[in-house]
């Protein structure tokens, strides 16, 4: 044991994070071993502990293993090792080896200077601007030939979020995914980080939402939470949008009348009566100015100059005017939008949550509202690891949510 090694730095909130145990854990699972040179701890909850750690391992592969996986957890190879850089060959592929970015903050090690990563954004390479000192995270589609991209982990540092320093509802929803949670104690802190949110000019708050919250009765009370300003930016798909129009116009959403509960006969055409008549009118917007639209969560959001953004899908009727069917158009126009996102509340939409999961930053507070505990697994498991779930139906969780809202 011990043939190669390397050494490698921590540093940050490493101590009430638990990373260091983790790092050391890693490396032992792995079939490594440790030695550790220097541990600094901060005395106070603003100093940052510091940890210098020699990593060996009995082959150069098996070393190579653990140190990807530790740096995943922060640590960087002693030394300050300068990045390396490759130029891509062609249009949409990225050189040989590139870095694959996670959602975390990054920095570089360039020309004797740390420079942040711009854009972060989990699975995109690492695109450096030498001219001009810069870096971003850049989807593979967005490659040009002669980029230059980061290649191997030298000279890359990733940074884990910050410990909450209060409690609040992420300290609470620490234990992970869970349906015996107090639901009306946790709906409350979401209000509250949402008031606190509101407060913040330059912090923006995102509902990611799917069809369930019409199907279920629940747009009025989203609605409201709108009216009142507490929502910067809707994604979406064309369902949410379609059956939010078709129970303001025929108060049925999948035919079904939601004030009674029954089919409505010949409702099944209703959201394509729906489509059909909001294309006529050449879109929401025009619908509204027009009149023939007078409520709902679209009318909310263009009333209050909430952001909307409809991503289409293969399966969509229609669609309204305003969905965005090309997928590679909706992801870049998602990103463009995320700048300033401080709060991303999820709700009852697994596709769209795990898409926008993949591209919002690890230091966004991001919580996932389903009554199914599959989808805020599947969340988690695609990578959106900073994401705590809330089990439980979406009308109560919307409803206790606009009644803790002033």
């Amino acid at each position: 044991m011990g043939n190669y090694s390397k050494k490698i730095e921590l540093k940050g909130h490493i101590i009430d994070s638990f990373t260091l145990p983790k790092v050391y854990d890693e490396i032992l699972s792995k079939g490594g071993n440790y030695s550790s040179e220097e541990i600094k701890i901060g005395k106070t909850k603003k100093d940052a502990s510091y940890a210098r750690i020699v990593v060996t391992a009995p082959s150069k592969k098996l070393l190579k293993s653990i140190i990807d996986r530790i740096h995943e957890l922060g640590a960087i190879v002693k030394g300050d090792e300068e990045i390396i850089l490759k130029a891509a060959k062609k249009n949409g592929v990225f050189p040989e080896g590139f870095y694959s970015s996670t959602n975390l903050n990054t920095n570089i090690f360039y020309k004797n200077r740390w420079i942040a990563i711009e854009d972060v954004s989990m699975d995109c390479g690492i695109r450096v601007d030498t001219n001009h000192m810069k870096a971003k995270c850049v989807k593979m589609v967005d490659v040009q030939k002669g980029d230059k991209f980061v290649v191997d982990l030298k000279g890359v540092q990733v940074i884990l979020p910050d410990q909450p320093k209060k409690r609040g509802v992420f300290e609470f929803m620490s234990s992970g995914i869970s349906s015996e949670k107090p639901k009306g104690i946790l709906i409350k802190h979401i209000a509250d980080e949402m008031i606190e949110f509101k407060k913040d000019n330059n912090a923006k708050i995102l509902f990611v939402c799917g069809p369930a919250i019409v199907h279920t009765g629940s747009r009025n009370y989203l609605s409201a939470i709108i009216n009142k300003g507490y929502v910067n930016l809707l994604f979406a798909g064309n369902a949410l949008a379609a059956h939010d129009i078709e129970a303001s116009l025929y108060g049925t959403s999948l035919g079904v009348s939601l004030e009674k509960g029954f089919p409505t006969p010949g409702g099944h055409r209703h959201h394509l009566r729906a489509i059909n008549k909001i294309r006529a009118s050449g879109g929401i917007k025009n619908a509204i100015k027009k009149g023939i639209l007078k409520n709902g969560i679209m009318y909310s959001c263009i009333k209050n100059n909430c952001k909307f953004l409809l991503a289409g899908s293969i399966r969509d009727d229609g669609p309204l005017p305003e969905v965005i069917t090309d997928v590679i158009l909706a992801q870049k126009a998602m990103k463009k939008n995320l700048k300033g996102v401080k709060l991303a509340v999820m709700i009852s939409t697994m596709l769209h949550s795990i898409a926008v999961g993949n591209l919002l930053p690890a230091d966004v507070r991001t919580i996932c509202v389903d009554i199914n505990p599959a989808v805020v697994t599947k969340l988690t498991d695609r990578g959106t690891l900073h994401a705590t779930g809330m089990i439980i139906d979406v009308e109560t969780f919307l409803r206790e949510l606009c009644d803790h809202l002033p």
